[in-house]
C-alpha cells in the first residue's frame, strides 16, 4: 500500500513538473514570436529610411547633372533583372537594386563643367571622373544598409582582368554583385545619349559586352545580360 501512494505520489510530481516545462516552453516560444515580430518591423523600418534615404541621394545627383536623369535608375533595372535571370536570392537582388539607384553619387563631387563638357575628356578631368566610386563609398560607408551596398558601388568600375578602377583588383577579389552592376552600366551608357556622343543602341552596347566576356566582365553576368535582350524581351524604360 506505501509503494503504491509512493508511485502515485511521484506520478503526481512528474505531471506537476512536466506541466511546469511545459508552461515554460510556451512562454518561450510566445516570447520568441515577439522578438521575431519585433525584429520584422526593426528591418520594415529599415528598409523605409534606406528607401527615403535613396530617393535623397538620386535627386540630389541628377539636380547636379541633368544628363544623369534616370540613369542610375535604368541601371538599377538592369541589374536587379540580370541577378533575377542568374537565380541570385532575393536578399541580393535587393542590395544590387539600392546600389544601382545610388552608384554615381560621388559624382556630386565634380564640378558640373566636367560632367556636362560636350566634348571627349582630357586625361586630367577623366582622372578626377574617375575618383567618384571612392567619393561614394565614403559617403555611404557609415549608412547602415542592410547589403553591402558601399561596396558594390565601390567596386562597379572594376574589370576581372584588373584594368578598371579605383583599386585595380581583379577576378574573384570583385563582389558578384559589383560585377553585375558594371556590366548593367556600360551597356545603359552605351544606349543613352552623352553630352560629347550620340546614343550608340543596344546592339552596340551587347556587342561590347560579348566582345570583352571573359576579359573585361564576368561571362555568367553576359550570358544572362543578353539572353534578357535577346530572347526575355527587356527594353529599357525612358524613365
Amino acid at each position: 500500500m506505501k509503494d503504491q501512494e509512493k508511485t502515485k505520489e511521484a506520478l503526481i510530481r512528474e505531471n506537476t513538473d512536466l506541466c511546469s516545462r511545459i508552461a515554460e516552453l510556451e512562454k518561450s516560444d510566445a516570447a520568441r514570436t515577439q522578438a521575431e515580430e519585433a525584429l520584422s518591423k526593426s528591418l520594415e523600418n529599415l528598409k523605409k529610411a534606406t528607401g527615403f534615404i535613396i530617393d535623397v541621394i538620386v535627386m540630389v545627383v541628377e539636380t547636379r547633372d541633368p544628363y544623369m536623369s534616370g540613369h542610375q535608375k535604368r541601371v538599377a533595372d538592369l541589374a536587379h533583372s540580370i541577378a533575377a535571370e542568374m537565380n541570385l536570392s532575393a536578399e541580393i537582388i535587393d542590395g544590387i537594386s539600392m546600389a544601382g539607384l545610388i552608384h554615381d553619387v560621388g559624382k556630386i563631387s565634380i564640378p558640373t563643367e566636367i560632367l556636362g563638357q560636350p566634348r571627349r575628356l582630357t586625361d586630367v578631368e577623366y582622372s578626377l571622373v574617375k575618383t567618384h566610386p571612392e567619393v561614394a563609398y565614403q559617403i555611404l560607408k557609415e549608412i547602415d544598409f542592410y547589403r553591402p551596398v558601399a561596396l558594390i558601388v565601390y567596386q562597379h568600375h572594376e574589370r576581372i582582368n584588373g584594368t578598371g578602377y579605383p583599386q585595380g583588383i581583379k577576378g574573384e577579389d570583385i563582389l558578384p554583385e559589383a560585377k553585375i552592376l558594371g556590366v548593367a552600366d556600360v551597356v545603359e551608357a552605351i544606349c543613352r545619349h552623352r553630352p560629347y556622343r550620340a546614343a550608340s543602341g543596344i546592339d552596340k552596347a551587347l556587342k561590347e559586352i560579348s566582345q570583352y566576356s571573359g576579359v573585361l566582365y564576368d561571362p555568367e553576368v553576359v550570358d544572362a545580360c543578353t539572353k534578357l535582350f535577346s530572347e526575355k524581351g527587356f527594353r529599357f524604360k525612358s524613365r
